[in-house]
Parts: C-alpha cells; sequence; structure tokens
C-alpha cells in the first residue's frame, strides 16, 4: 500500500484494487484469446473452451428492466447454468448510453 491508499476511505481503496485486478484479468483473457486463434481454434468454439478450462465465462450484457441482465446462450450451454441454478456476478460498468439531458 501506498501513502495514497491509506488516506483514501477504506472502501474507495478496495474499489481501485478491485478495477485494477479485473483490469488484468481482461488483459490475461485477451492473452488467452489469443494463444487459442494462434493454435488454430475458431471464435465459436471460444465459449465452450473457456468454461471447460476455467469453469467461467466473461461477456457484456445491457441492463434490463428492473435490473434484470441476461447470460448469453452459448454461455449458459458452455457452463451447464439452467434456470433456477445459483451464479456469483461480479458487475463492471463498462459504457453509459444516457442521455445527459
Amino acid at each position: 500500500m501506498t501513502d495514497e491508499d491509506e488516506t483514501m476511505w477504506p472502501p474507495a481503496v478496495w474499489a481501485r484494487q478491485f478495477q485494477e485486478a479485473s483490469e488484468q484479468a481482461v488483459e490475461r483473457q485477451t492473452e488467452f484469446a489469443q494463444q487459442l486463434f494462434n493454435n488454430g481454434a475458431g471464435p465459436s468454439s471460444l465459449p465452450e473452451m473457456a468454461a471447460s478450462t476455467m469453469g467461467t465465462a466473461t461477456f457484456k450484457t445491457r441492463v434490463q428492466s428492473g435490473g434484470r441482465i441476461s447470460i448469453p446462450d452459448a454461455e449458459r450451454e458452455a457452463l451447464d447454468i439452467e434456470e433456477g441454478d445459483i451464479v456469483q456476478t461480479v458487475v463492471i460498468p463498462v459504457k453509459r448510453n444516457r442521455d445527459e439531458s
């Protein structure tokens, strides 16, 4: 931890560390995908391969009415997720499409 960390509000420190960890995870996932493509795996096989090797999936989705989000079909199939299953979710806003009025 740096001196700056000690003066920050603890939840803000945690949030910054979580953001950094998330960015590192994205970098590793990108490297993994590049290695797959370089070894002849196509984009259509990526969700299944990622799920079988890591047990996780990373995807973008829109927030729907009532705060609902959807897990895409390919990820549900690759992870064998069915209606009623309990999953753990980490939400990181990517882009906001809001009119600035």
